[in-house]
């Protein structure tokens, strides 16, 4: 249900062993045995010794891996990529460098968030809890207040939950389409999602092209790779235009979910006879400025809570001591009898 960091982190040391295995010259099988012999995590052995069983009845790397039920589409479509185009070291390694970064941004992200959510907590227990207890002369039960801070505090946790099970890889096409129009409205995220998912199209791109694989074919490989529901069924609508003829960048210009960089370089490099050379650049382009944005997001994301629950802090405050010393409280009235 949870992908922490530490999952993470052994998904990225399992892709960086078998690129560094497969880079040495062992074939895939190899390369699974003695992975499954010392694996980054317990969890691997099961699946891993499920794939060395199917690759040993003749499957495809990628089915053997798909038929294990282990790793997401994405992975899958790119490692299909690496293995129909014979570069299935670099695709490890793309896979090792993105679980990297996914690991590095939920480290920092969970960091930040700690202290905010120890305030929010803290507060509840304050606020709810222990000054109504204390100044409401025990009109109210101490098992109530714990109930009213608990349900103060559901929607926070219910809106933590709905976040985690909406992200997760195994949603159907419908489900995550849906989620990628949703995000692409919230400021940051959008456009780091929409970066990152045209890095791996022209990674995914380069190497099917560079590789001899009809451009058609490649297209269609690359848009799943790109793990975006958007790009995919724009490049599943392109297929009747391929056959009357169009070229690649004519498409790519005619289409609006592609940005004007990535469309003016694929253009020129379709041009100039460079294409290889063109996606590559894209593919770091877009990877440095997907990173660059998840990271600002994830510094600004916890700050914004923070100044959020400082606020909530300082009102509930004022309340307090309003409801101790204002005009409307006993001792109010008190001193106004006084004068």
């Amino acid at each position: 249900m949870i992908v922490t960091p530490g999952h993470l982190t052994q998904r990225a040391e399992f892709y960086r062993q078998l690129a560094q295995l497969t880079a040495a010259g062992l074939g895939v099988i190899r390369a699974l045995e003695q992975i499954s012999q010392h694996p980054p995590g317990r969890s691997f052995r099961k699946p891993l010794r499920h794939s060395l069983e199917e690759l040993a009845k003749g499957k495809t790397f990628t089915d053997s891996l798909r038929h294990a039920d282990w790793l997401p589409e994405f992975d899958l479509s790119l490692i299909e990529a690496g293995e129909r185009s014979g570069r299935i070291d670099s695709c490890f390694r793309v896979l090792a460098d993105y679980y990297d970064n996914r690991a590095a941004l939920a480290k920092q992200m969970i960091s930040q968030l700690i202290y905010p959510a120890f305030l929010i907590h803290f507060a509840a227990l304050i606020f709810i809890v222990v000054l109504p207890y204390a100044f409401s002369e025990f009109s109210k039960s101490l098992t109530v207040l714990v109930c009213e801070a608990v349900l103060a505090l559901a929607p926070a946790y219910l809106i933590t939950a709905f976040i985690i099970y909406a992200n997760q890889a195994r949603h159907g096409e419908k489900w995550r389409a849906a989620l990628e129009k949703s995000l692409n409205w919230v400021p940051l995220l959008g456009t780091a999602r929409r970066s990152l998912a045209l890095s791996r199209l022209a990674m995914a791109l380069e190497a099917l092209v560079s590789a001899g694989v009809g451009v058609v074919e490649a297209w269609d490989f690359a848009a799943v790779a790109s793990n975006s529901p958007a790009l995919r069924q724009a490049v599943a609508a392109w297929k009747p235009q391929f056959d009357a003829g169009r070229t690649p960048a004519e498409l790519v210009h005619s289409s609006r979910i592609f940005p004007e960089t990535f469309t003016n370089l694929y253009h020129s490099g379709e041009i100039s006879g460079k294409l290889d050379e063109t996606l590559r650049r894209l593919h770091v382009y877009y990877q440095e400025e997907g990173t660059h944005k998840f990271q600002l997001l994830a510094q600004w994301v916890p700050r914004a809570i923070y100044i959020l629950v400082a606020l909530l802090i300082a009102y509930e405050i004022v309340q307090a001591w309003n409801h101790l010393y204002g005009p409307n409280s006993e001792l109010g009235h008190l001193v106004n009898g006084q004068f």
